[in-house]
């Protein structure tokens, strides 16, 4: 039994499992505001650290995909560590809430640190770039996997966790939207010619938003839903909750799939734009109109009235392929490409919030089947550590494949170059994004069953 001085304090008293209040507007902003924060680093990582390391700290491609990749299989250990850690976590400020406060500010200096490019030898940058970029990784599973982590904990009900994050999604996308709309011109403002200081100013400013958006969000957001084991859960009962927990693979592999495409299109769209369109601005230019994703965000709850979520999932993923398509038939046509990004973009938006959305149903199912809740280790590997592998398995890709065609920082590409950077945006994209199709159509089976669980669940909790 949970201490009652404890539950008191940070938990509202409903029946165990249950959420009988409306999640309210402060507290569905402040859950907005917990990615819009997240995003003004993650974000600069996700979509310039791979230019970062081989134009501004001159690190050869193939050692960047590398670097990428390592510092994945570091995360691939971190993720179920962060997970249990969440599950036997058991305080004052809840299961995942208080993570947000212990690790605000590690994190924070772990996105300056990645960033500062100091004098090294070749040799010395390599080094320095793996072991902090390790560190950054593994902070950033810790408090981004508690994001997720505590939406099931936020509410009981499935189309509330569906509000709550799309609510979430819309300020992830702006806060991207922030991100690239502004992170190269104030680069080029700070630095005056010089990018290694153009990106240390820029990332210090961005990671003190981050700490107080961060701080914000712990002290408005609640945990109400009391499960039978919230107390403590072990490594070996984690395990035990993922046994025959299909929905939670099927979700875990699409996610990863999501990933592994939409970081591949945005780490190599910074190249595709500068090398083959001859154009930074227009990196510039197509980051800030992919806000155009929130349209697709804000549909969902509308669309699940009517659309299961399965078919939702697979709907948004179908569209990016098909707006990927559109960017490459379009070729060198301004017109086009705007075109297929716009598509591409709501498409994506859609995506990547069906996931987040439920993974919830899945902890619940591995409770009902296996009686163990252990929403920690299950949305940290189905969120947290889908996007950071994916991100890895990405970079190292268009690591590889740019310098198997002979990609030169800083020059002018060779025709050879620049196929290597069309197959890492287009063709990668198009292939990974469509196999992601195939686990949303198989979760529709088991989204199905979720009224049954739920209401047995409220009766066992009981």
């Amino acid at each position: 039994m949970a201490d009652k001085n404890i539950i008191n304090t940070d938990l509202v008293k409903y029946p165990k499992g249950s959420t009988r209040e409306k999640v309210g507007i402060l507290e569905r902003g402040s859950y907005a505001n917990l990615d819009f924060a997240g995003q003004l680093v993650a974000t600069i990582v996700n979509s310039y650290l791979m230019y970062f390391f081989t134009d501004v700290a001159m690190i050869s491609a193939a050692a960047t995909g590398t670097i990428l990749l390592v510092a994945r299989i570091v995360d691939a250990i971190g993720a179920p560590v962060w997970g249990t850690l969440i599950d036997m976590t058991h305080s004052k400020h809840g299961k995942a809430r208080p993570y947000f406060l212990w690790l605000s500010i590690p994190y924070a200096a772990s996105g300056v640190l990645l960033f500062w490019a100091p004098s090294l030898s070749m040799t010395g940058r390599i080094w320095y770039c793996a072991i902090i970029y390790m560190i950054y990784g593994i902070l950033y599973l810790g408090i981004n996997a508690p994001v997720t982590t505590v939406l099931p904990l936020i509410s009981s009900k499935p189309r509330e966790r569906v509000v709550l994050n799309s609510w979430r999604m819309v300020g992830s996308n702006l806060g991207v939207f922030v991100v690239n709309s502004l992170t190269l011109p104030l680069v080029a403002f700070f630095g005056r010619g010089n990018d290694v200081l153009g990106f240390r100013i820029f990332v210090v400013i961005f990671a003190i938003l981050n700490l107080i958006g961060t701080l914000y969000s712990f002290y408005h957001i609640r945990e109400r839903v009391v499960v039978p084991n919230s107390q403590k859960v072990n490594l070996a009962q984690s395990i035990h909750a993922m046994k025959g927990n299909w929905p939670w693979f099927i979700i875990v592999v699409g996610n990863f799939l999501f990933w592994v495409a939409q970081q591949g299109r945005q780490q190599s769209m910074v190249y595709y734009f500068t090398y083959y369109f001859h154009s930074k601005d227009m990196v510039t230019l197509f980051n800030s109109i992919a806000i155009i994703q929130v349209l697709g965000v804000i549909s969902i709850p509308f669309l699940n009235k009517i659309l299961s979520k399965s078919t939702i999932w697979a709907m948004g993923l179908a569209l990016a392929v098909a707006g990927q398509i559109v960017i490459t038939i379009s070729g060198l046509n301004v017109a086009g490409v705007i075109i297929g990004w716009l598509l591409a973009n709501v498409g994506s938006g859609i995506a990547v919030s069906m996931p987040f959305a439920m993974l919830g149903s899945s902890v619940d199912y591995g409770e009902w089947k296996n009686g163990v809740n252990a929403a920690g280790i299950l949305t940290t590997v189905g969120s947290a550590f889908c996007m950071s592998m994916g991100m890895g398995l990405a970079g190292a890709l268009n690591g590889k494949i740019m310098s198997a065609f002979g990609y030169v920082a800083g020059h002018a590409q060779t025709l050879n170059a620049l196929t290597g950077i069309k197959i890492s945006f287009n063709w990668v994209t198009i292939i990974v994004y469509g196999l992601a199709i195939i686990p949303a159509i198989m979760y529709k089976k088991y989204e199905k069953m979720e009224s049954t669980i739920i209401d047995d669940l409220a009766k066992s909790r009981e």
